[in-house]
């Protein structure tokens, strides 16, 4: 992996983060009517004038577009990203409370999805046509079918109502219990792996299968290579970088599904200020948290990207 390579990811990376900023900003300005006066509105009682202007003037919007968008820009690079219209409060500090517990929950899921998938694909491809090939693929099936949100009402009824043996939703800091902490981080994360684990799945028993009918598979098995060399060495190796490149474009999907989870079990991440801002039309919240989302995205992204050329070089080189 060469620095100019790394340097160019980065480069994009930056240029796709301007690119989706100046597109929040651009559909922000698109909503028909004056949205001073769309956030003050309630009931469909029009504003008293005097303080549709003193929002207008809050808000910069008698200023020229192009002055708008410089000092939007200008205050990113800066790491200001406006004040909550509702909370009256920092969006930049609002997120900085929220975003770790996210990620800490993608984070999660994610390790659940990739120890329970790529064994599972990797087994399911070996035993091809057997029974657990054939179980596993149902239950795949059945993953991939049920919604997120209803898979975590599910966890929740199960194991929390029924068994009573975890808690079925909240927060409670890591340094401040953190035997209870992880318990209520178990539920939620099982409900963002099951889309990524059943795609994982089918991705690895794929990959695995192809890389078995290779001809340097049968070559190292002349050899008189061990089964397990085979597999972990020649198969497994070169089948994890189609894996690698899906997990990238699920990310995606793994966001997304953060936001429902996130919900159900009352986790107290990026969807409640979003949802929040959302009903109480805070712009400048949920510009924020839109754009925090999107940059998240992008990195992660980037992170696999690098995975990807640490497992395959020719990737770097290409």
């Amino acid at each position: 992996m060469s620095a100019t390579w790394l340097a160019r990811k980065l480069t994009i990376v930056a240029g796709l983060a301007w690119l989706v900023a100046t597109i929040v900003f651009l559909a922000l300005h698109m909503v028909p009517g004056d949205p001073a006066e769309l956030l003050l509105s309630t009931g469909g009682v029009s504003p008293d004038p005097a303080s549709v202007a003193e929002l207008r003037e809050k808000l910069g919007l008698e200023r020229p577009l192009f002055v708008q968008y410089a000092a939007f820009i200008s205050g990113l690079l800066r790491g200001d990203l406006g004040t909550s219209l509702v909370d009256d409060y920092p969006v930049i500090s609002e997120i900085a409370l929220r975003l770790p517990r996210t990620l800490e929950l993608i984070a999660a899921g994610s390790v659940i999805a990739i120890l329970v998938g790529v064994p599972a694909g990797v087994f399911a491809a070996l035993d091809r046509g057997g029974a657990f090939d054939r179980a596993a693929s149902a239950v795949t099936a059945l993953l991939l079918a049920v919604p997120v949100f209803v898979l975590g009402t599910l966890l929740v009824l199960l194991f929390a109502q029924t068994l009573r043996i975890m808690p079925a939703g909240g927060f409670v800091p890591f340094s401040q219990d953190p035997v209870q902490h992880l318990k209520l981080l178990i539920l939620p994360a099982i409900a963002i792996a099951k889309g990524l684990a059943a795609v994982l799945f089918r991705m690895t028993r794929a990959a695995m299968l192809d890389a078995l009918a290779n001809d340097y598979v049968r070559t190292a098995r002349a050899k008189g290579l061990s089964p397990t060399r085979v597999i972990v060495v020649h198969v497994l190796r070169n089948a994890l970088n189609p894996v690698v490149t899906v997990l990238g474009l699920q990310m995606g999907t793994l966001l997304g599904g953060t936001v429902l989870v996130e919900y159900v079990f009352n986790w107290p991440g990026m969807s409640t200020p979003l949802l929040r801002a959302v009903e109480g039309r805070d712009y400048p919240m949920v510009v924020g948290i839109v754009l925090t989302i999107s940059v998240l995205f992008l990195l992660l992204n980037l992170v696999v990207e690098l995975v990807h050329a640490l497992l395959d070089p020719r990737v770097a080189h290409s």
